[in-house]
């Protein structure tokens, strides 16, 4: 796609430290489906469960309105665009949701929602609507990570700069997308891989509920995970992999037939909470204990950090979803003209048997 001819990078400005040392952010816990930011209902984060982001590394690459080829505004004056990729019955996408609402309601900001319910061609077609309906800036959570040129095209078009949050469009940064902001993906596999090896012994079988096809979280959660199994336990193995796409009752349903084919499987390496739960309700059906199978999870919901608790999984590794804040700080600090990250990476905290009962309430 053509875009607007680049000027040289410039060197990293203050502003992009600044952006990232500024954020501790606030967010919510609950959500309507679409609607403006004035309809949401604020609902603030437990102390200590904001967003907190990894400093950049010195060499990290920035992005700013000159190389970008778009024009400065006040984002108080200016309509913002969200995009939520996924149907809100995961907590996730709730709290996600709620968090870019409560931040722009808290900043006075217009806010137009589009909710692509879980369809590639409904997101393509509600970011276009965004676009059409006078959205100046987009935030967007990718359904997948291909596919996206026709928004791309249509942005550059109309100038509007875009952050994308959770998962990453397969794009060029700082041409067409301003900044990604996510957790980082392969450490989280990694993390996990680390609470299997200390539930499990570092021996015996073990099977991934993949998260969906066509993202970089699912290829990234993965590889994290299997390069560190073969780093730190060669003796677990990977058994079975399956989809359960996300969902809990494809993960319940995968594990049903996980434990028919592989009966003696000693640990379940859930990629998101919704598919680990999915997993605990097919073992308790089939009639397993608490820790029989030793199930480790990524994203930190309340049900599953009550489900180490309770003795069902060993470990969740935290994807924190509140990106209002960081998100709306990146897009005001770069439409006044200041640098920003392309990559901003969250810093995630764990949790285990020795601090779920205290810490379940930064859950979401």
């Amino acid at each position: 796609m053509q875009r607007t001819t680049h000027r040289p990078r410039l060197l990293a400005r203050p502003g992009v430290v600044a952006l990232a040392a500024a954020v501790a952010l606030t967010a919510g816990a609950c959500a309507k489906s679409e609607d403006d930011a004035s309809k949401g209902t604020e609902s603030p984060a437990a102390a200590g469960a904001e967003q907190k982001v990894v400093t950049p590394k010195p060499g990290s690459k920035s992005c700013a309105i000159d190389a970008y080829g778009a024009e400065k505004l006040d984002l108080k004056n200016a309509t913002v665009g969200f995009s939520q990729s996924e149907k809100e019955a995961n907590p996730f996408r709730i709290a996600e949701t709620q968090s870019i609402k409560d931040e722009a309601k808290k900043r006075g900001v217009k806010l137009l929602t589009a909710n692509a319910q879980s369809q590639f061609s409904k997101q393509i077609s509600d970011v276009q609507d965004l676009l059409a309906k006078g959205a100046d800036l987009l935030v967007i959570a990718p359904l997948n990570s291909d596919g996206w040129d026709p928004v791309l095209q249509a942005a550059a078009a109309k100038k509007v700069p875009i952050v994308t949050i959770d998962r990453k469009i397969n794009a060029t940064a700082c041409k067409d997308y301003v900044s990604f902001i996510a957790s980082d993906f392969v450490e989280q596999g990694k993390r996990a891989a680390d609470q299997m090896i200390e539930a499990t012994g570092g021996k015996g079988e073990v099977a991934i509920l993949l998260g969906s096809a066509g993202n970089n979280v699912t290829t990234e959660r993965t590889k994290g995970f299997k390069d560190r199994i073969a780093e730190k336990a060669p003796e677990l193995k990977v058994v079975f992999e399956q989809t359960g796409d996300f969902a809990r009752e494809k993960g319940q349903q995968v594990t049903e037939q996980l434990i028919q084919s592989k009966p003696g499987i000693k640990g379940i390496y859930a990629e998101n909470d919704e598919m680990g739960l999915g997993a605990v309700a097919a073992l308790k059906g089939a009639g397993k204990k608490a820790g029989d199978v030793k199930i480790v999870t990524v994203d930190g919901t309340r049900n599953a950090v009550q489900g180490i608790v309770d003795g069902w999984i060993s470990g969740v590794i935290e994807s924190n979803p509140r990106f209002g804040p960081l998100a709306f700080q990146t897009l005001d600090t770069f439409t006044k003209g200041e640098e920003v990250p392309q990559d901003v990476i969250i810093q995630d905290s764990a949790y285990d048997a020795d601090n779920a009962k205290t810490e379940i309430g930064k859950a979401y």
